[in-house]
């Protein structure tokens, strides 16, 4: 009689954890899209279509996506929000900070975005748009590198020293920025206490940032303001850097 092989524990604890991470990869990747097809998550995760289409279906009946019948084109569900109201506050700087933010954009007219560091990289948590016909959307979760950009060199500037070493080693540098200029730039961050940027990551675009320091006494976040270079001169961004500090040390006292 033909005794049929169990499979290993292991192996179903690997399977599982595999299809965990997969799961996680494909919610993962609608911080670049907040619409995508099948095609594109597949590709932007490096699998068969066959089996992320198993998986967006399991995540389809948890509501964690929703896919639109008339497009075929799925987006984040109503799970992931409902996770996300219950997020502490004292965690969670986009909603704190939120009120301070609206102010900030009231008085100067530009939007306001709001950013974290995640290794080498930057995201933006929290944003309030410019109510001018002409300015920048800002979008939220939009995962930026810190090698370029005011909030960026902020983030950069005052990170441990074995963060901005790693990013100023980096293999996939932009070549438009030279690596000891960019390491000065930040030791100016420093001693100014606020960076800005002309068309560095974006066209027509400007701004400024600075640290919000929490009570602990670390960056807990980085605060830019950005628009048009045609209202936002060299000039006016130095200006508005007094109000954007005064606008931090606010919120710092806000978070740890």
């Amino acid at each position: 009689m033909k005794h049929e092989r169990k499979r290993p524990v292991d192996d179903d604890r690997k399977l599982t954890v595999r299809a965990v991470e997969r799961a996680l990869d494909i919610l993962l990747c609608f911080t670049r899209d907040s619409d995508l097809s099948l095609t594109e998550i597949a590709a932007g995760i490096g699998l068969h279509k066959s089996t992320v289409h198993r998986l967006l279906t399991t995540l389809e009946d948890r509501r964690f996506i929703t896919r639109n019948p008339a497009t075929e084109k799925y987006r984040l569900g109503i799970r992931i929000w409902e996770l996300s109201t219950h997020l502490p506050v004292s965690e969670n700087p986009g909603t704190l900070l939120l009120p301070a933010m609206e102010r900030l954009r009231d008085r100067l007219g530009e939007t306001v975005s709001l950013y974290l560091r995640d290794g080498l990289e930057r995201v933006r948590i929290q944003a309030v748009q410019s109510n001018q016909a002409i300015r920048r959307v800002a979008q939220i979760g939009a995962r930026l590198p810190l090698s370029v950009g005011a909030s960026s060199k902020v983030l950069a500037a005052y990170a441990p020293p074995e963060v901005r070493k790693e990013l100023l080693e980096e293999e996939d540098w932009p070549q438009a920025i030279d690596r000891q200029g960019y390491a000065d730039q930040l030791k100016e961050v420093i001693r100014a206490g606020y960076a800005t940027s002309f068309e560095e990551r974006e066209p027509g675009a400007a701004a400024v940032a600075v640290p919000v320091i929490g009570r602990s006494g670390e960056v807990a976040a980085a605060l830019s303001l950005s628009g048009p270079v045609s209202r936002l001169s060299h000039e006016t961004l130095v200006e508005y850097s007094d109000v954007l500090k005064e606008a931090a040390a606010e919120m710092g006292l806000m978070v740890s």
